[in-house]
């Protein structure tokens, strides 16, 4: 007898239902025409894909899902992963750049920032000079490069009261910061700040 149930595989039924996750068919049909052939990603735990597993969702991260996504209209797709964990913007500059410029890629996702702001002081006018000079080099080559803000990590309950205030004025100024530099060299720009799912349970146990 054939089997009627046509219920999505429980692993991934919660993605399935989510209205912020794309079904693969609608990936392909965004992603229809896409150019790029070589995809690049530096930065920092949120480029590596640091993560925990949650039941219901595909264990893989933004980045391996953008490749994926990509693949579906480019079968041939080059995809490298730079990202590591824990490095400020001029870490992930002087480690990360020169590796990427040299896998000659045609889109570049630029994540940093997000370790600076956890220092006993945070300077702007620095990240956004090192994000400016990892933009430049990729865009002198013809590179799409996309950049984005991190989510409010402070409407995370893990985060204690005391540094809240201090936290979101520095997420805020990553973000404009990051925003401007992105806007003046012609990048794409993911606004996360502004996603409503960071108001939401998206945290893992560490709060980030």
């Amino acid at each position: 007898m054939t089997s009627t149930n046509t219920q999505p595989p429980a692993d991934t039924a919660l993605e399935s239902a989510d209205p912020y996750c794309l079904s693969p068919e609608a990936v392909t049909a965004a992603l229809a025409g896409a150019p790029w052939q070589r995809y690049v990603v530096i930065g920092d735990s949120i480029a590596e894909g640091v993560r925990e597993a949650v039941p219901g969702y595909t264990d893989s991260g933004w980045a391996d899902r953008v490749a994926d996504g990509l693949r579906g209209v480019r079968p041939d797709l080059q995809y490298r992963n730079l990202g590591k964990r824990d490095l400020v913007s001029s870490k992930v500059r002087s480690t990360q750049l020169e590796p990427a410029l040299e896998f000659r890629p045609d889109l570049a996702a630029v994540v940093a920032g997000g370790n600076d702001i956890l220092g006993k002081t945070f300077d702007e006018d620095a990240v956004e000079t090192e994000l400016a000079r990892i933009i430049s080099s990729l865009r002198s080559i013809g590179c799409t490069v996309v950049t984005m803000g991190l989510f409010d990590i402070t409407q995370s309950p893990y985060v204690p009261e005391k540094y809240r205030a201090v936290m979101q004025e520095r997420l805020r100024l990553l973000a404009d910061r990051t925003r401007a530099v992105s806007f003046r060299m012609g990048c794409l720009y993911v606004d996360l700040p502004a996603h409503p799912s960071g108001a939401e349970e998206i945290y893992a146990s560490d709060g980030l």
